[in-house]
């Protein structure tokens, strides 16, 4: 593949990154059904085979196991584990049963809380202004030449619609004012005089018989 093809942008990322993210966790292990510790929590990182069980382990000596927790429904693990083999850097971490963890996926969250001032810039959770991203996935997606590429196309988009915006209120200005002046009426034009109706001359008077009154034309 070319520079900036899916193959370097999976070379990022340990091979166990994304398969472990698209795991299920605490579910039934189909070997060990019949035992108490059959829940699968835990997950090795050179078999890359699936979410293990407790006594799955014993077929994964001396392998890279890590184990998965939950808080809330949503699956995390302990940061003194995942930063020994991943940059967790810019991902938000947590402090769940006294032991900090980070999240391994996006949470879906209704609206940011009152006040908040940084997000997730993959989903918008709400997060404290030190962090970037809200869990490992985020981080997946938010740091990938595609994701960076919509995200500046966006910017340009909205930047452009900001000046067309300004540029067409701009316009309706003018444009009103060019109406308004338009709408100022002009100044009236001398009044032709009328004569017709001009004061008329006198006439010659002529005096009514029978001593009647004298009535100019």
């Amino acid at each position: 593949m070319g520079a900036g093809g899916p193959d370097e942008e999976d070379n990022r990322w340990p091979p166990w990154l994304k398969p472990l993210l698209k795991e299920s966790f605490f579910v039934q292990c189909k070997l060990h059904a019949d035992s108490h510790k059959s829940e699968c929590n835990m997950y090795c990182l050179d078999c890359m085979n699936g979410a293990l069980c407790s006594l799955c382990l014993a077929y994964h000596k001396d392998h890279r196991a890590i184990q998965i927790r939950r808080s809330s429904y949503h699956d995390v693990i302990r940061v003194s584990e995942i930063q020994k083999v991943l940059d967790i850097s810019g991902v938000q971490t947590y402090i769940i049963n006294s032991a900090r963890v980070v999240f391994l996926n996006e949470r879906p969250q209704p609206r940011p809380g009152k006040g908040v001032t940084n997000t997730c810039e993959v989903c918008e959770r709400s997060l404290l202004d030190s962090f970037r991203f809200c869990s490992l996935g985020c981080k997946i997606v938010g740091t990938s030449k595609n994701f960076q590429k919509r995200k500046k196309q966006l910017t340009a988009m909205t930047s452009d619609s900001e000046d067309s915006y300004s540029s067409s209120s701009h316009g309706r200005s003018k444009s009103n004012n060019s109406k308004v002046q338009s709408f100022t009426p002009s100044t009236p034009p001398p009044t032709s005089v009328n004569y017709r109706n001009a004061k008329r001359r006198k006439g010659i008077p002529h005096r009514a018989p029978m001593g009647g009154l004298i009535i100019e034309y």
